[in-house]
């Protein structure tokens, strides 16, 4: 392993080089004027899968955008790690709110991130973080140090709903035989209290509209006698939530999984700093659920999100019409035993129960994702929570992430293994967001403690 640890060391700058490269490919899924740019990013991928040591590459078609394979197999008889990533990114919208071009990466130092952090769309999600997968595969392979198999797979449509992956895996499900799957998506609870992600929320996501007169009116010469569908939406909107953060939608929580004493108890460790939170994000005071903590508001509890709301007039200027639709886009995320295809059916319930009956509603289902838990007495985990632990010197303690990423259950089902989420983003990364950036200190980390968990895992 020493020797292993000194081939990191000694080529540090070249990965740095060579993540630059392929951080300058706008490799956005969702818009099509970026086609060309995604497909050019996945023979990249492969390149470096080729060039780091990898057997049997391919750039496999699908009915979007391709997934790039990969393997080592040195002994049937040793266990096999699938390794997913993706290498599509978010748009870099809102342009104008990047210091600099969002595909021109560079390095500069934050508070957080004294040794420097790359800024560039991609450079935390998830660019960054399969890269390091790519890297200390690289460093075992060059080091003769590889303890077991090895399978890659890349997707280019993550960020657009894995929309072909499901069915590929499906068709392959021999080909990606593994023992357990190795994803670098997720983020540490911080630099100096490293985490292993042992559970994430699942999704459902909807856009609702209501419908009130037959077309724009005048609002001086209606105004007054018909319902306006913005104002009637926003008051169906504050219906979802009361003042104490509870859901209102009948039998929201009669599936929600109740978490022990003792484990709320563990997660809590994580040392919930609400001064810093509120600091970080510039607010006075934080609000949520009644009865739990911040940590537990945004990991072991259900929440209820609008994302986006429109109607009417918003140009420049003034038109005075009262609008004959509104809409909005929901987000609710889940925990575990709730469903998305439950939660779409009751929230469209509810949603009718609740709207007047002088204007129309409509419900439309979007992407939605099941909840996942990776026990902490599985050997997954502990293979994870050891090798951190060395690369960080620090006790790793597990940690339940906020957000959804829908393809874990979905690999536990058709490929029977369990998913390791051993992330080594922060949640400060502004992934999604402008100015998106990644800690050198994380991206070393990350490749210095992967070849660990392969070490520990085979064991």
């Amino acid at each position: 392993m020493q020797e292993t640890l000194n081939y990191i060391n000694e080529n540090k700058q070249r990965f740095v080089d060579e993540l630059f490269e392929l951080l300058r490919i706008p490799s956005i899924s969702a818009d099509p004027v970026y086609s060309n740019d995604v497909l050019k990013c996945a023979e990249v991928c492969a390149e470096h899968l080729k060039s780091a040591g990898a057997d049997n590459v391919e750039v496999c078609t699908t009915k979007g955008y391709p997934i790039v394979f990969g393997e080592k197999l040195i002994d049937e008889k040793l266990p096999t790690v699938l390794v997913y990533g993706h290498y599509d990114v978010q748009p870099a919208d809102p342009l104008e709110l990047w210091k600099k071009p969002p595909f021109e990466p560079y390095i500069e130092k934050t508070e957080l991130h004294p040794e420097g952090a790359i800024f560039a769309r991609g450079s935390a999600d998830d660019k960054g973080q399969f890269f390091m997968q790519i890297k200390a595969f690289e460093a075992m392979m060059k080091t003769n140090s590889l303890p077991c198999n090895v399978k890659f797979i890349l997707e280019g449509e993550e960020e657009v709903g894995s929309v072909s992956l499901g069915s590929w895996v499906n068709e392959n499900k021999e080909k990606l035989s593994c023992d357990c799957i190795l994803i670098s998506d997720t983020h540490i609870y911080s630099n100096e209290q490293p985490t292993v992600t042992t559970g994430l929320r699942g999704l459902s996501y909807v856009e609702v509209e209501v419908e009130g007169p037959n077309r724009d009116l005048h609002s001086g010469l209606y105004g007054g006698a018909v319902p306006n569908p913005i104002h009637v939406l926003s008051r169906m909107i504050a219906k979802l939530i009361d003042d104490d953060g509870r859901i209102l939608i009948d039998g929201f929580y009669e599936n929600v999984e109740a978490v022990s004493d003792e484990e709320r108890a563990e997660m809590n460790k994580l040392k919930d700093n609400p001064a810093e939170f509120k600091k970080s994000i510039g607010l006075n005071d934080v609000e949520g659920e009644k009865g739990y903590t911040t940590l537990e508001r945004t990991s072991i509890r259900p929440t209820l999100d609008c994302n986006g709301i429109w109607g009417g007039y918003t140009g420049e200027g003034a038109k005075t019409v009262i609008p004959s639709k509104a809409s909005a886009k929901i987000s609710m995320r889940l925990v575990p035993y709730q469903t998305p295809e439950e939660i779409t059916e009751k929230f469209t319930r509810y949603f009718e129960k609740i709207a007047p009956t002088n204007v129309r509603v409509k419900v439309t289902p979007h992407h939605g994702g099941t909840p996942y838990v990776l026990p902490t007495d599985t050997k997954e985990y502990l293979a994870a929570k050891n090798a951190m632990q060395t690369a960080f010197g620090k006790e790793v303690l597990p940690y339940r992430g906020g957000g959804s990423i829908p393809i874990t259950s979905m690999f536990e089902q058709v490929l029977g293994a369990k998913s390791v989420l051993m992330g080594f983003g922060l949640d400060s990364d502004a992934i999604h967001s402008p100015n998106e950036h990644y800690g050198l200190f994380n991206f070393y980390k990350g490749i210095e403690s992967i070849p660990m968990f392969f070490e520990n895992y085979s064991k």
